[in-house]
C-alpha cells in the first residue's frame, strides 16, 4: 500500500523519546519542515524543491545562554493567525517563529520547588481553541498560553490541575467534534486521560481512568480519542462520555507515536517493536459502531521507532524516525 521513498539524512540521530517527530505542512502544499530532537538540540529540516536543507537549532533558554538541559519534545503549533515552533526541556518552554529564527517567548519551570529525586521537565504540546497553546509538565499541570496574533506578549492564561502524574501528550480536535464533545485531550504517565473544552476558561468535561500503564500518545478526531499505551494497545474512546468503543493489541512493545490524517480518519502508530502500522477509523452509519481496520504494516528493521507522522492531511504519505537512526524514512502510498 505504501512504498519507501528516499530518506532525509540527519546530522544527529533522534533521541529515544516518545513523539519525537514533528512535521509542518504549508497550506495546500507538500511537507514544508521536519523536526526531531537529540540532546540539547533540534534537527530542523526545511524543504527546498526535492531536497531538504539542514539546520541544527541549539535552543536558548532565557534568551541568551546556550541550553545545557535536554530537550524533551518539539512541535509546530498552527494557529489561525500564526505558526510557532515550541520546544520543551528540563528547564522550561521556548517558542520560536516557525523557521526557528527568532525566539519570541521563554517560560522557566520552577526547578527550586521540586525534590531532588523528582525530575522536572515539560512535555506534551498542542494548539487549542484557535488562540491557545497547551504544554504539559512533569508535575501533572497543563499550562495554557494565550497567543496574540503577532508579537511577544504571550501570557499564561490558566493552569489546568487535574492530573497527578507527569503529562505525556496533549492533542486537539482534528475533525469536527460532535455537540457535547471536548476539543482537547491530555494524557499522563499513569494512563489517565482528561477531556477539555477550550475557551476563555477551559472546562473539564470528563476523565478516563488509568489502566495501569502509561499512555504515551493521544489524538482526537471527530469526537473520538485515540490513545496508545505502553502495553502496545490502541484504545478508542468517545470524547463526550469516556466510553471505550474499540481496542486492539496493535504492537508487541511500547507505542511511542500516534498520528491521525484528519481528512480520511487514518491512524498511524509506531512502537519500540520496530513496526509502523496504518489503520482506518470509521463509524457505521447504521449501528454507530466504531471500526478500526488494519491497512498497512511497515517494519523499520532493528529500529526502536520513536516518531511517526503523516505528511499530508489525507494520509497519503508518512515519515518515521527512530533511536540511533541516521535518517528520517519516508513512505508514500503506491
Amino acid at each position: 500500500m505504501y512504498r519507501r521513498e528516499p530518506g532525509v539524512p540527519l546530522r544527529c540521530s533522534s533521541a529515544a523519546l516518545p513523539n519525537n517527530l514533528s512535521v509542518l505542512r504549508a497550506a495546500g502544499q507538500p511537507l514544508s519542515r521536519i523536526g526531531t530532537v537529540h540532546g540539547p538540540g533540534l534537527s530542523l529540516l526545511t524543504a527546498h524543491g526535492p531536497g531538504f536543507s539542514h539546520r541544527q537549532l541549539q535552543a536558548k533558554e532565557g534568551g541568551t545562554a546556550l541550553s545545557t538541559s535536554l530537550l524533551t519534545q518539539a512541535a509546530w503549533c498552527v494557529l489561525p493567525s500564526r505558526v510557532l515552533l515550541v520546544l520543551t526541556s528540563q528547564r522550561g518552554i521556548q517558542m520560536y517563529e516557525s523557521d526557528g529564527s527568532i525566539m519570541v517567548y521563554w517560560h522557566a519551570l520552577d526547578v527550586a520547588e521540586s525534590s531532588p529525586a523528582q525530575g522536572v521537565f515539560a512535555r506534551g504540546i498542542s494548539e487549542a481553541g484557535g488562540r491557545f497553546i497547551c504544554v504539559g509538565t512533569s508535575s501533572g499541570s497543563v499550562l495554557v498560553f494565550d497567543i496574540p496574533p503577532r508579537g511577544t506578549n504571550i501570557t499564561v492564561s490558566e493552569v489546568l490541575e487535574q492530573h497527578r502524574d507527569a503529562i505525556t501528550d496533549i492533542a486537539a480536535e482534528l475533525g469536527q467534534a460532535p455537540d457535547g464533545a471536548g476539543d482537547v485531550v491530555t494524557a499522563d504517565d499513569a494512563g489517565a486521560l482528561c477531556v477539555w473544552r477550550a475557551g476563555e476558561e477551559f472546562a473539564l468535561l470528563g476523565k478516563i481512568p488509568a489502566l495501569g500503564c502509561s499512555c504515551s500518545s493521544v489524538k482526537l478526531w471527530n469526537g473520538l480519542v485515540a490513545a496508545g499505551y505502553g502495553n502496545g494497545q490502541i484504545r478508542l474512546y468517545e470524547a463526550a462520555t469516556g466510553t471505550l468503543r474499540a481496542q486492539v493489541n496493535a504492537h508487541a512493545r511500547w507505542i511511542c507515536a500516534l498520528d491521525l490524517a484528519p481528512q480520511t480518519g487514518q491512524l498511524l502508530s509506531g512502537a519500540e517493536d520496530s513496526f509502523v502500522h496504518v489503520w482506518k477509523i470509521s463509524r457505521s452509519p447504521d449501528t454507530d459502531d466504531i471500526e478500526l481496520e488494519h491497512c498497512h504494516a511497515e517494519c523499520v528493521t532493528d529500529t526502536q521507532v520513536c516518531g511517526a507522522r503523516f505528511c499530508d492531511p489525507e494520509g497519503d504519505s508518512f515519515a518515521v524516525t527512530g533511536y540511533d537512526l541516521s535518517e528520517i524514512f519516508r513512505y508514500r502510498r503506491a
